[in-house]
């Protein structure tokens, strides 16, 4: 369902540029800019501010209080509109307005090169399912989703992921050739991702990345950000060096992690850390 839909519109623009500044409360402020003729609030099943729309004119303006508490100016704006107030559950409204934004990157991004074998993709899925079996319904985060292999790989096992990366043309990418589905992709710092997303049962970084001493920290606080995250916590890397690193990391944390060598593919999800 589309977030214009929801408010019952035709349609709606948010003043946030990107699904990444929906973690700062002043990318919210310019609603306040101007004086609204019209208002809606969007509560979620908790009765708590998801979002406004105010009608500027011929046009409907929204602002997004997913991941952030809301300025109570506001709702003393909304409150002098008379507008109306509607209910939906958060992770309905927070599909939409993922797909909102993944729909403009689609359109605005041009999608990068395909560099990824044709087989990877069922290697990838064959090595979920001998860990994980199929979990239909099972949600996973897609932790540096890169252009979708892993969240493809995990739609084949019946698991529903939530993917993220910075690389708008790697998700230009995915979401072209289907691997990706906007209302399931977010271009954010993963560093960040607590910021954005409730925790899951499981998380998944499938090709995590090349590890190298100068950016080792970066990618630090991205295993230990999806740890805190799901309970059941697999990666994927191309050296040993780079999964001992990540299974140090894994026990500072207080998890135990197992690590071996996958013989699948020897390229890019070679070493696998389980945990």
């Amino acid at each position: 369902m589309k977030t214009a839909e929801i408010l019952e519109l035709d349609d709606l623009i948010f003043v946030e540029r990107s699904f990444a500044d929906l973690a700062d409360p002043e990318s919210a402020l310019p609603a306040l800019s101007v004086r609204p003729d019209g208002g809606k609030m969007l509560l979620d099943e908790e009765e708590d501010l998801l979002a406004v729309a105010f009608r500027w004119g011929e046009q409907w303006i929204g602002a997004n209080y997913l991941c952030h508490p809301p300025n109570i100016a506001v709702i003393d704006l909304f409150e002098e509109t008379d507008g109306d107030i509607y209910q939906e559950e958060r992770e309905v409204w927070a599909r939409a307005v993922r797909e909102y934004y993944s729909e403009a990157i689609g359109r605005e991004v041009g999608p990068a090169i395909e560099d990824i074998p044709p087989d990877r993709l069922e290697k990838c899925a064959d090595l979920l399912r001998e860990i994980w079996g199929r979990q239909d319904g099972g949600r996973c985060l897609d932790c540096c989703c890169g252009s979708g292999i892993g969240s493809a790989a995990l739609r084949s096992i019946g698991m529903q992921p939530l993917a993220f990366d910075h690389d708008q043309t790697l998700l230009a990418l995915g979401l072209a050739r289907g691997r990706l589905e906007p209302g399931e992709t977010a271009c954010i710092d993963a560093t960040m991702a607590s910021a954005y997303f409730r925790p899951a049962p499981y998380g998944a970084a499938l090709m995590l990345g090349t590890i190298r001493s100068f950016d080792s920290t970066i990618w630090e606080a991205i295993v230990r950000d999806l740890l805190g995250l799901s309970r059941r916590t697999l990666i994927t890397v191309a050296t040993r060096e780079e999964v001992d690193l990540i299974g140090a990391w894994c026990e500072d944390e207080g998890r135990s992690p197992e690590v071996w060598e996958n013989e699948r593919d020897v390229i890019y999800d070679r070493w696998v850390c389980l945990t």
